[in-house]
């Protein structure tokens, strides 16, 4: 998955000032592109394969919604967000999990996703505090794995179902076809010659292209592309995450800070190693990005709001709201401003409108 020999070194797309001063930076690689596969801009290698991870799970929570699993579970518009979530663990994201298994009639022992404390330091504190320890519900995957298993319901056929969903994980299983069958249907790529590894959350994941991705989500936006089924079901999603972003994220997040302040305008998700994923519906557009040194929590998050702001042209508070996050201040324990996160001028230099 690295760039071999020879290979195009990408660009600094990141800054990163300790007082006026270069102290660090991040390069990475973006892609825009239009449903029609129009590249609007790249900056980088977007045609290396890249492991997309959590940015996907819109795309593989698809079958729930086409498969009819949701209509007949009446899962709500909270519900459909967490199974596109990478979520803090806080209660309501619990709640939500918990209700999801109890529609599809299977116990928490069915999800195959892994235990972890709270990623949200408050909900980590809380569970201490009570004496309890973290259970599968509160993994930041276990709303994409309810889905999983939700769909299970529409598939088990006459097949018990606590025995049908056992390994479920795994790449030949029936739910795990489906999945990455609807995945290879938006992106367009081939599953049998992809590099593939393991998720966190121990489902397969495959390495695809940025401008796969970037296609992919233009065409989540628009429907453009995708066959009508798959087109419905984006719609459905997009708009559950709208109505409930806190639940694909949670306090202080950017999908739902972003999701919350500009609703149906800009679907985007994160994903490990410096990967976002995005889909602005009123532009047909579609954004991928991948930061090499896989930093998350500040370059991704300065490259996808950066991005935002040149496709949206916001004003008012939707301007604040994205400037402050594509050049956010940087903070010492004491409060004390130390620095800043800026995008670099290649990427200040790309044009989307």
């Amino acid at each position: 998955m690295q760039a071999g020999p020879g290979s195009t070194v990408n660009p600094v797309l990141v800054e990163v000032l300790r007082g006026d001063t270069l102290e660090s930076s991040h390069r990475g690689s973006l892609a825009v592109l239009d449903a029609d596969g129009a590249v609007l801009a790249r900056l980088g290698d977007i045609d290396r394969p890249i492991f997309p991870r959590s940015a996907v799970k819109l795309l593989q929570a698809l079958p729930l919604v086409e498969s009819g699993a949701a209509d007949r579970l009446g899962l709500s518009d909270e519900e459909l967000a967490l199974a596109c979530a990478s979520h803090n663990g806080e209660e309501p994201h619990v709640a939500a999990a918990t209700a999801l298994l109890a529609k599809a009639g299977l116990p928490v022992s069915a999800l195959e996703c892994g235990s972890h404390w709270p990623s949200f330091e408050t909900a980590s504190r809380a569970l201490a505090a009570a004496g309890r320890e973290p259970t599968p519900l509160h993994n930041n995957c276990s709303g994409k794995h309810c889905g999983f298993l939700c769909l299970a319901c529409a598939l088990h056929g006459s097949v018990d179902l606590r025995q049908y969903v056992r390994g479920y994980v795994q790449a030949d299983h029936p739910v795990m076809r489906e999945v990455t069958a609807a995945l290879e249907a938006v992106t367009g790529f081939d599953s049998s010659t992809a590099p593939r590894g393991t998720d966190g959350c121990s489902i397969p994941t495959y390495g695809i292209e940025l401008r796969r991705l970037a296609l992919a989500f233009a065409r989540v936006g628009s429907g453009v592309g995708l066959r009508e089924a798959h087109s419905r079901a984006a719609q459905r999603l997009r708009r559950a995450v709208a109505r409930a972003p806190f639940m694909v994220a949670g306090t202080g997040r950017f999908d739902t800070r972003v999701m919350q302040q500009l609703g149906e305008r800009v679907y985007c998700k994160v994903g490990a190693e410096g990967v976002f994923c995005a889909s602005l519906p009123n532009l047909g557009l579609g954004i991928a990005l991948k930061i090499d040194d896989g930093n998350n929590a500040r370059a991704a998050e300065v490259v996808m709001a950066s991005l935002i702001e040149a496709s949206l042209s916001p004003s008012g508070a939707d301007a604040e709201m994205l400037h402050a996050l594509s050049r956010p201040a940087l903070r010492n324990w004491n409060g004390i401003h130390v620095g800043q996160l800026r995008p670099a001028a290649a990427l200040t230099a790309v044009r989307l409108r």
